[in-house]
């Protein structure tokens, strides 16, 4: 045993008793976050704004601060951005974490001094848990892979600005910096092509024990290293290979083609991050769902998934929570997020302690390659494409295509025309095109070669129809999907 495995041993098992500990007093915690969140809050624009001064408890916070989503924060946000301070949170934010917005485009989640370390802390609370658990610190003393976005920032009012996992690249400690592949200079790339060549030439070689990161990177890394290697299994190139983390998107359609790619089975360690918080992760191997973070900053509320878009729905605190039923999540952060509808939604599948699945979106969505495209976007990416290139559309919908026989994966559009544009290719451009002006997420995916642009298949007449009509759903307030993250439903009309 090596010296950084050797330490890690202890201090694995004092924060995993920490995190036994926090089990029992999740409702407390909370209780207390609320308070402190509220001691903060009165100091700001937004808490005058919004009386919090007079508030005294959940009851008369819930009645206080409305849910809100991005675009409803936006102009606090803009202020932030505009100079001033104690807009959202005492006084600038540390960072702003640029994500792919709904209606507003690129959205920026304000990460203050105060919730850095719930990004950080979280991450490595994960990899204790999962030490503990498993008895394994060995892969501390080997070479470590963080498939990430660039750690280059802007700055936006003078606050450092970029993706969270570019951010979050700053704050690796510097006892594993050694261990962390690939190196700066190669993270910085843009190019997710250029890029990975780099990192899996500085990779092939090495002892590599951990690898992190979206499946679908993942996978493409192990693409090229198969390909780079003749033939050679992942474990076969890197026989100590122990551990895989993930989140981000759903795992299960890539779980058959990693594991194939690797050889043998290793370990995975599943996680509930985003750019708002560091939500839940998996503290365990033998039980299901991820543990919700309930001391580390955020309060949390959960509402009925099906009220969501109500006016006045029931918001629940924790100890309100029941089994199997779907809540949207909603956050309040020490970062200055109030009252905060993040757009996941999660399932309770223990309460003692609090342990999550997440369900979905509370709108439709794709994200199997992690672009979250929601439907709006491609509405009117179709709509703007039929402007340039005439047809009429009867119905569409859209699914992945992950399993393409080596050709990169792409989203297909099933669509039921009308009047077919006369030229489908470039209309095909066009819808893509104006996709990829709307969503960044897309855009990098295209960019990067992660994706290929998408496909449109023409359906005969009366596709959608017959479909409906075949699961007995056709007419009333029966809609199809337009986005699906899976292809039952595509599968389905294809056939």
């Amino acid at each position: 045993m090596k010296i950084k495995s050797f330490l890690a041993k202890p201090y694995a098992s004092v924060v995993h008793k920490r995190i036994q500990k926090s089990m029992q007093t999740a409702v407390a915690d909370q209780q207390h976050i609320l308070q402190q969140l509220l001691k903060q809050g009165v100091k700001t624009i937004f808490g005058e704004d919004h009386k919090l001064k007079e508030v005294r408890n959940y009851k008369e916070y819930s009645a206080a601060v409305p849910i809100r989503d991005y675009e409803a924060i936006s102009t606090y946000i803009d202020q932030i951005k505009e100079g001033k301070h104690n807009v959202l949170w005492k006084g600038k934010p540390l960072y702003f974490a640029k994500t792919s917005g709904t209606t507003s485009g690129v959205k920026y989640i304000p990460i203050s001094k105060d919730s850095i370390s719930n990004h950080i802390g979280t991450a490595r609370n994960a990899l204790l848990c999962y030490m503990v658990e498993s008895g394994n610190t060995a892969f501390a003393d080997g070479k470590m892979i963080f498939l990430s976005g660039s750690p280059t920032l802007e700055r936006i009012a003078g606050i450092p600005t970029g993706r969270l996992s570019g951010i979050v690249n700053h704050h690796v400690p510097g006892y594993l910096r050694k261990n962390q592949m690939p190196d700066y200079e190669t993270n910085c790339i843009e190019d997710w092509e250029t890029k990975l060549a780099k990192i899996v030439d500085q990779t092939i070689h090495q002892d590599m024990t951990l690898i992190s990161g979206i499946p679908p990177w993942m996978q493409m890394y192990f693409d090229w290293l198969i390909e780079q290697s003749d033939g050679k299994k992942i474990k076969e190139l890197f026989p100590n290979l122990q551990v895989l983390v993930h989140g981000g998107v759903n795992f299960e359609p890539y779980r058959r083609k990693l594991m194939d790619s690797l050889g043998k089975p290793v370990d995975t360690i599943e996680t509930f991050p985003a750019s708002e918080g560091f939500f839940a992760f998996q503290d365990t191997l033998d039980k299901e769902g991820l543990l919700l973070n309930t001391n580390s900053g955020i309060f949390f509320e959960f509402i009925p998934a099906q009220e969501i878009f109500h006016d006045n729905p029931t918001r629940l605190s924790l100890e309100e929570v029941k089994l199997n039923e779907n809540y949207a999540l909603i956050i309040n952060s020490n970062a200055g997020l109030w009252g905060y509808n993040i757009g996941d939604t999660v399932k309770f599948v223990s309460l003692d302690p609090y342990r999550i699945v997440v369900t979905g979106r509370t709108k439709h969505f794709i994200s199997a390659f992690g672009e979250h495209v929601i439907a709006e976007e491609v509405e009117q990416a179709l709509l703007l494409a039929t402007q340039k290139y005439p047809a009429r559309i009867v119905e569409f919908t859209v699914a992945p295509m992950i399993q393409t026989d080596g050709e990169l994966p792409y989203h297909e559009w099933l669509v039921e025309f009308e009047q077919v544009p006369d030229n489908l290719a470039a209309f095909t451009l066009e819808v893509d095109q104006q996709l990829r002006e709307k969503n960044i997420y897309y855009d990098d995916l295209i960019r990067g070669s992660i994706l290929q642009p998408l496909k449109i298949k023409p359906l005969q007449k009366n596709a959608f129809i017959d479909y409906m009509k075949s699961i007995g759903k056709l007419g009333g307030q029966n809609k199809t999907p337009r986005l699906s993250n899976d292809r039952k439903l595509a599968d389905a009309l294809l056939s």
